[in-house]
């Protein structure tokens, strides 16, 4: 059953634009979700924010867009092919599966009792080309990590860098989820933004350190709460082999306390498999004079479609307004996918909306995210630009347009979170937005 906090972030979510379920209209597709014109704007503004902290306003970083099919053989090196797995069980009566971890005996579904655990690899399978054989069989991507570390040494020979340093990338990633669930938590398509931070062996822990403090500084960003993040420290045999050290930071979701980003030091696991694979040798000379090396690695890796859960149940607030029970959004102004919305008293005097028009058009050429909005009365349009989480209303009244003449170039503008209104001259608007 889902928590009916989670419900209701469903279906805001749904009604406002936010994330609808795949192919809806046939059905759906399980473990798939869409964007609508508000979600991709949340989206992109988390996105665009992750990239300008750390890969636009650091010298240490640079991005990288790989592509989703890489060669097989990349896969085989990583250990993808042989060990990217989880424990599945089919029911013996209904045939359906499930992941074994998730079942405590019969069958949830039907009662029925449950098979073998067998192991069941995540990839999918698909063919390049047009023929059809064991040599045309690649993978989509299960993780970017991949094609960070194929790319390693055209970085280093187009830029070479000095250590430490790191590459960035923000792209779609997927995995044959046995049980996606939770919403956009697990899903089978998702996007990632991850980063190879690569360092000598003596110097990991201190970029460790470093990058952990960073994950706090980003969800202080988005608009996350200190007190909802937990770090748990995996201890031996959870972690994945080639970690040293790994971080889970759990988020407090509305269904539980689940793993929200990772952060691990992968020491030199990853360029070793590659370099050994493809036979290239993917080393580095740091300092001139020494002999190439083997950096090792700290991957900091962050979820686009958790960050989203997370910040939209952060966001989620109930307050009473009015003597009414208000749903708002409160997000940080950098993420919000509207900054202010700009509305004529009436959508029926000509010289309002032409006044409304002209500030709407100001603002909009400085801060792309202006809504203009006139569907209904005020009341209705505030309590419309709450619930999707707009910072500001600004209305253009008579007063406006100079029926007292001392108002006159003012606008009411209204802050989200408080309601309070107050009036601002229109030369004044984008220094209060921005």
């Amino acid at each position: 059953m889902v928590d009916s906090g989670m419900d209701k972030i469903v279906s805001l979510a749904k009604r406002r634009g936010f994330i609808y379920p795949g192919s809806e209209i046939y059905g759906g597709l399980s473990g798939t979700w869409d964007y609508g014109p508000l979600g991709v704007e949340l989206k992109n503004n988390i996105k665009n924010l992750w990239w300008r902290m750390f890969v636009q306003d650091r010298d240490d970083m640079c991005g990288l867009d790989a592509a989703i099919l890489m060669n097989p053989k990349a896969w085989e090196a990583s250990g993808h092919v042989g060990g990217f797995s989880d424990p599945l069980v089919e029911c013996k009566k209904c045939k359906h599966r499930f992941r074994a971890d998730q079942v405590e005996g019969k069958c949830p579904e039907c009662g029925g009792a449950s098979g073998e655990v067998r192991q069941f690899n995540m990839m999918f399978k698909t063919e390049v080309g047009a023929a059809e054989d064991e040599s045309s069989t690649t993978y989509f991507r299960p993780e970017t990590a991949g094609g960070i570390f194929v790319n390693f040494k055209n970085v280093v020979d187009s830029f070479h860098p000095k250590l430490p340093f790191g590459i960035a990338q923000i792209g779609k990633a997927f995995r044959n989820e046995i049980a996606p669930r939770d919403f956009i938590f697990r899903s089978r398509e998702f996007e990632q933004m991850e980063i190879e931070y690569f360092v000598r062996a003596s110097e990991w822990e201190n970029a460790f350190e470093m990058w952990r403090k960073q994950v706090h500084a980003f969800n202080e960003a988005v608009g996350i709460p200190a007190q909802s993040v937990h770090e748990l420290d995996v201890g031996d045999g959870n972690r994945a082999h080639y970690s040293k050290r790994t971080i889970d930071f759990e988020f407090d979701f509305p269904f539980g306390r689940k793993e929200l980003y990772g952060l691990a030091y992968r020491a030199d696991f990853d360029l070793q498999a590659h370099s050994s694979a493809s036979g290239v040798p993917l080393k580095m000379i740091d300092v001139e004079g020494e002999v190439p090396i083997t950096p090792h690695v700290i991957e900091p890796s962050f979820g686009v479609d958790r960050t989203i859960l997370a910040v939209l149940a952060s966001a989620y607030t109930e307050d009473e307004l009015g003597g009414e029970v208000r749903t708002y959004l409160k997000f940080n102004s950098a993420v919000a996918p509207i900054k202010a919305a700009v509305f004529p008293l009436l959508k029926n005097k000509p010289e309002l909306v032409a006044k409304a028009r002209e500030v709407y058009t100001m603002l909009k050429r400085f801060v792309p995210q202006i809504m203009w909005d006139d569907n209904g009365n005020i009341g209705k349009r505030y309590r419309r630009q709450d619930e999707i989480g707009t910072p500001w209303c600004i209305t253009i009244d008579f007063d406006t347009l100079g029926e007292k003449p001392e108002l006159k170039d003012t606008v009411t503008i209204r802050n989200r979170d408080t309601a309070e209104q107050e009036r601002i001259s229109i030369d004044n608007l984008l220094s209060r937005i921005a």
